[in-house]
């Protein structure tokens, strides 16, 4: 059974900067797309940033984001990153990091698409 653990989040001012993980284990961690998700009050859950298995690490970002987070995975450590700069308020929100086989590149943002997901971490951006 494949589990996910995030950590890094926190309270960060607007500007600065959080680095999140997440651990990948129970799996062949090579034949998961990983993702990583958010979901602030009220709103319905976003993709931030998706990096598809066998891609060889190229990554897909919400317009969001773009130049401001960056998505990496280590096969070796089974982890995925998420470095966030540039902090906004807007940013503020719960942070998942999701795991699925079988997303096709139109599928890719869509959270059912995904087959596991971690309990999440609160990131807080404060003015």
């Amino acid at each position: 059974q494949v589990q996910l653990v995030e950590s890094g989040g926190g309270l960060a001012p607007v500007g600065g900067s959080l680095r999140l993980s997440c651990k990948f284990s129970g799996d062949t961690f090579n034949t998961y797309t990983m993702g990583w998700f958010r979901q602030a009050p009220g709103k319905e859950r976003e993709a931030v940033a998706v990096i598809k298995r066998y891609s060889g690490g190229t990554t897909t970002y919400a317009d969001s984001v773009k130049g401001r987070f960056t998505m990496s995975r280590d096969s070796a450590q089974t982890t995925v990153y998420l470095q966030m700069n540039g902090l906004k308020a807007e940013d503020t929100a719960i942070y998942y990091c999701a795991a699925g086989r079988g997303l096709i590149t139109s599928t890719l943002r869509i959270p059912s698409q995904y087959d596991y997901w971690g309990p999440g971490t609160q990131v807080t951006v404060s003015s």
